[in-house]
Formats: C-alpha cells, sequence, structure tokens
C-alpha cells in the first residue's frame, strides 16, 4: 500500500521543470550571433558615412553662374565656359540700298547655297533689276534728247549770233557814212544838210539799239542753254544712279571663303532666304567667313573673370560634335563689364579664345564650350622659360 505513492514521487522530480514567466532563458549560440549582428550594424553604418562624405565633397566643387563651372582633372583645375564660335576675317553681305528710289523689297533670283566655297569676285546673290534696268533705259533716252536739244539751241545761238553781229556791224557802217555826210554840210544846200543830220541821229539811234539787244539777246540765249544743261545733267546723274542700282543687283564675293546664310526675319518666321524670297534693303542676310582662322567669344561673370589672364591655354569642345577637341588660347579680354542677362547686378565680360587647328565641321555660330586651364603656365611663359629667373 506504501509503494505506490513512492512511484509517483519518482516520477515527478525526474520531468523537466517548465519556466515560470517572465524568466530569460539564453538561447543555443546566443555569443555567436551577437557578433554576427554588431558587424552588419557597423558595416552598414560605414557605407551610409561613405556615402555622406562623397555627396558631401561633390556639393563642395565651386559652380559659377552663366554656365561656368570649375573642375579638377589629374591636379589641374580648369574653368568651363559656354560661348558661340565666330570667323576671325568675316564679311557681311546686306541686301543693297538703291540711290535715289524707294524700294521695299527686292526680290531674289540667285543665291549661292549655305556652305559653299567662293573665290574673290564670284556671284554671290542676283536680284530682280528689271525696274533699276528699265528706269535706266529711259533716264538714257530723256539724256539723249537733252543733248541733242542743247547742242540744237546752241547751233541756233550761234546763227542768231552771226546774223545779229552782221547787222550790228551794217549799223556801225550806215553811222560811219552819216557822219561823213554830215561834215559836207558846208558843200550841199540847207535841206540836204538837214536831210544828213537826220539820217545821222536815225542811223546812231539804230546803232545803239542794235547793240543794246545784241547783249540781251546773247544773255536770254545762253541763259535757255544753261537751262537745257542742268536738266541734261540731272538726267545723266539719275541715270548713272539707275546704272548703279542695276549693278548693285549683283552681289560679288569681297574675299575667299564659305557662304553662311543668317537666320533672318521673313513672311513672320525666322528662317535663312530663298530665291524668290522677298528681302528688305539694308539688311543682312548673308556672311562669307573664312574657316582657316576661328576664335570663340565666351561671357565670363565677375566672379570668374580675375582668374582669368591673356595666354592661358584651353580646350574648346564642339557641343555639336563632341568627338572633336581644340587647343585653344585666350587672346582678349574685355576691359568693360556689360550687364548680365537675368539680373543688373551680375557683370559679364567677353573674353575671345583663339581656336589652334581647323576641321570642316568647325563653322561659325556654333555653340561651344571652353575649359581654360586655370594653373598651367600661359603660352607666353611656356615660350619663355626662366624669365621670371632672370629677371
Amino acid at each position: 500500500m506504501h509503494a505506490a505513492p513512492a512511484e509517483l514521487t519518482s516520477d515527478v522530480e525526474t520531468r523537466p521543470s517548465h519556466p515560470s514567466p517572465g524568466t530569460e532563458q539564453p538561447a543555443s549560440g546566443g555569443p555567436h550571433r551577437m557578433w554576427l549582428r554588431r558587424g552588419i550594424v557597423m558595416a552598414a553604418a560605414a557605407i551610409v558615412v561613405f556615402v555622406i562624405v562623397l555627396v558631401v565633397t561633390h556639393s563642395k566643387s565651386p559652380t559659377a553662374g552663366n554656365g561656368t563651372q570649375y573642375s579638377s582633372v589629374h591636379g589641374a583645375q580648369f574653368l568651363r565656359l559656354k560661348g558661340t564660335t565666330e570667323a576671325v576675317q568675316s564679311r557681311a553681305i546686306l541686301v543693297p540700298v538703291l540711290e535715289g528710289q524707294q524700294v521695299p523689297t527686292l526680290t531674289i533670283i540667285r543665291l549661292t547655297q549655305s556652305g559653299a566655297h567662293v573665290k574673290q569676285g564670284d556671284l554671290l546673290v542676283e536680284f530682280d533689276r528689271q525696274a533699276q534696268l528699265r528706269d535706266f533705259m529711259d533716264k538714257q533716252a530723256e539724256y539723249r534728247k537733252l543733248v541733242d536739244q542743247v547742242t540744237e539751241e546752241q547751233a541756233k545761238e550761234n546763227a542768231a549770233r552771226a546774223k545779229d553781229e552782221t547787222e550790228l556791224k551794217q549799223a556801225e557802217d550806215n553811222l560811219r557814212k552819216a557822219e561823213l555826210e554830215v561834215q559836207k554840210a558846208e558843200l550841199v544846200s540847207k535841206i540836204d544838210a538837214e536831210k544828213n543830220q537826220e539820217s545821222l541821229e536815225e542811223a546812231r539811234a539804230t546803232f545803239d539799239q542794235l547793240r543794246q539787244t545784241f547783249d540781251l539777246k546773247r544773255k536770254a540765249a545762253q541763259a535757255g542753254i544753261k537751262i537745257l544743261e542742268i536738266q541734261r545733267d540731272r538726267t545723266q546723274q539719275t541715270m548713272m544712279h539707275a546704272q548703279g542700282n542695276a549693278d548693285l543687283m549683283q552681289i560679288h564675293s569681297p574675299i575667299e571663303g564659305v557662304v553662311v546664310l543668317n537666320l533672318i526675319w521673313k513672311q513672320g518666321t525666322m528662317g535663312e532666304v530663298q530665291e524668290g524670297d522677298q528681302v528688305e534693303p539694308g539688311n543682312p542676310f548673308m556672311q562669307v567667313v573664312n574657316p582657316a582662322v576661328m576664335q570663340v567669344r565666351v561671357l565670363a561673370n565677375q566672379e570668374d573673370f580675375p582668374s582669368l589672364r591673356i595666354g592661358q591655354t584651353a580646350k574648346v569642345r564642339l557641343d555639336a560634335y563632341p568627338e572633336l577637341v581644340f587647343p585653344g588660347k585666350v587672346e582678349q579680354l574685355a576691359p568693360i563689364a556689360e550687364h548680365g542677362s537675368f539680373s543688373d547686378k551680375v557683370r559679364l565680360f567677353a573674353v575671345i579664345v583663339s581656336i589652334q587647328g581647323n576641321d570642316p565641321k568647325l563653322m561659325p555660330d556654333l555653340s561651344a564650350a571652353v575649359d581654360v586651364d586655370l594653373v598651367g603656365q600661359s603660352a607666353e611663359q611656356v615660350e619663355k622659360p626662366g624669365a621670371e629667373g632672370g629677371s
């Protein structure tokens, strides 16, 4: 009877005891997992710190306004400027302005295409000159008519002058004859002497009248001829102007180079001129450039300008052709600034950078990026090494 309780007590003591609520039991391999978690947290923190340092370093790189920025490559510091290419030697071609005529537009009938290579004296553009030629022919016919009139009037005056001189000479002879007859008064009768006296007075009056009218006729004739001569000369000038206007309708190239058509305002839009277009006089619609010598005109703001020097080397890149890179050199720095595009407080200085080298793709009015070397020596210092040491 007492053995059964003993067995029950033994079974209870051998069972595993359950943990009480709120008591932590260490898991199997606890220290190893803890070190693994700490390593992952430290690695993530290191990556975050690296990213923050990279962002801060990139944000601290100086950036200037007007599209300029500083960059460093292999220890060299460059200043990037934006500008436009242009030719050193170029000639603008304008629509001719006619003399003595008010013409609103001129019509293009022949035009050299953009990009064509021309020599000096080659025809660039021809305008419709029918009106000028017609005006020239009309003025030429009027001029010839006036020339004939002047010649005719001069001939008439010469004939009238000869006739008047003959009459004047005859009147003078009659006067001398009458004076001789008067001297015979003692030898003739009284009636004849009175007749001779009357003849003398009549001859003297006729001679004086012819002499006065002779001078008046000469002045009147010369005045009429002078009026015709003035009309003739004026018509000749108009005729020469018409001929000059007709010659202006053909424009020839002043230099050897490449034809570049400018964008102008026509028919409500901007575009290049074409054959058949009507353009206004004085409008620069074309230019002939020499592509052998090119340069870039850039604008540097007042913050970047003090770091620029004449002779600094540069690299020129064309936005349209990124694969082309040309060496360049700072040639000119504007002494006076101009207002910026967005603020009157920002001043911009014009800078001219020459391009060394040539390529068929290098044409005027192309946007370009210029990287100016701010650390390297200028071209003058490279050509004259030891100049500072000699001083």
